[in-house]
């Protein structure tokens, strides 16, 4: 069954109450007056946001959004405390940012596999009678919260370019990843995650789904994916230098830029390495020439389909990161 890839979700949660204090009085044979024995409640549960790196997807929030925790166990008679609520842990994916939906405010962006914060308090059970209190007190009640979560994948590499300029075939043939591939656009409908590995290192690579004049106004498949390259630190900027589809080459990859830049200057200025792609396809190779008269710099030349020129291309990247 495949993994149905989801990046944002909003949950509510709610930590365990404590548990009441015990009202109870005490008199043996031996004593002349009762004297007070009720134990204290129990704390409830903490609920703790912890980051997974076996996860990569919020689908699971989109089934169950409320999550509660357990209450702490009320006080008994002979001074016996109440139970306390074991926390209620909840896994997120690595690069999730969680955020309190009410004041907006970034509660923690995990970035580390294993780390963790408690989300919502619990409270404190409540005491209970002793010889200056007759009553136990009820326990307090545990904090409630709701949250955005944000996800937002971790790679080294991002790959962008337009539907059908061969981002999917490049990264099943250069990493462990296993996209959908065809001949139609918008193949790739959410990011891909694959591991690549060369002599020099290891990094991961994202299949970013295809970008179209507009993207970062909402068009196609919008900007919804492009905030995934955020993270990352070198851009493939995969370009069709065939005009496959009768795109101009130069005019794709001036697009592409522009929807970057009106996205995040940030983004735009991230390091790319510029990949023709399809040049084992007739004119690709008259179509670099003139797209090397006004792109300055180095650019790589490949055929993802053919795996020609990958091994030169994975080099490259990994001296870049």
């Amino acid at each position: 069954m495949a993994i149905v890839f989801v990046d944002q979700a909003k949950i509510y949660v709610k930590a365990g109450d404590g548990g009441s204090g015990c009202s109870s009085m005490f008199r043996d044979k031996y004593m002349r007056w009762e004297k007070p024995d009720g134990g204290d409640g129990g704390r409830g549960a903490d609920v703790i946001i912890r980051a997974d790196k076996l996860l990569f997807t919020l689908m699971d929030f989109h089934y169950r959004r409320h999550f509660r925790g357990a209450n702490g166990g009320p006080g008994r008679s002979n001074h016996k405390t109440g139970r306390e609520a074991e926390s209620l842990i909840i896994r997120l994916p690595v690069g999730t940012t969680v955020t309190d939906a009410h004041n907006g405010c970034v509660l923690r962006d995990l970035k580390e596999d294993a780390e963790e914060f408690i989300v919502a308090s619990a409270g404190k059970g409540g005491l209970g009678n002793n010889k200056n209190k007759l009553e136990g007190s009820p326990g307090e009640i545990g904090e409630e919260k709701e949250l955005v979560l944000d996800l937002k994948l971790f790679a080294e590499v991002g790959i962008v370019g337009f539907p059908n300029v061969g981002k999917s075939t490049l990264v099943s043939n250069i990493s462990n990843a296993r996209p959908q591939i065809a001949a139609y656009p918008f193949t790739t409908k959410f990011p891909i995650l694959g591991l690549v590995r060369s002599e020099d290192k290891s990094f991961v690579v994202a299949d970013i789904p295809g970008l179209i004049k507009g993207s970062s106004d909402g068009k196609g498949l919008g900007d919804r994916f492009l905030r995934h390259v955020e993270r990352t630190k070198i851009l493939i900027h995969l370009v069709d230098m065939a005009g496959f589809e009768g795109r101009d080459p130069l005019e794709d990859y001036k697009v592409i830029n522009k929807e970057l830049k009106d996205y995040s200057p940030l983004v735009a200025k991230k390091t790319q390495i510029i990949v023709a792609n399809k040049m084992d396809i007739d004119g690709a190779k008259e179509n670099l020439k003139k797209f090397k008269k006004v792109v300055k710099g180095k650019i790589y030349p490949i055929s993802a389909l053919k795996k020609e020129g990958l091994e030169e291309l994975v080099d490259a990247i990994a001296k870049k990161i």
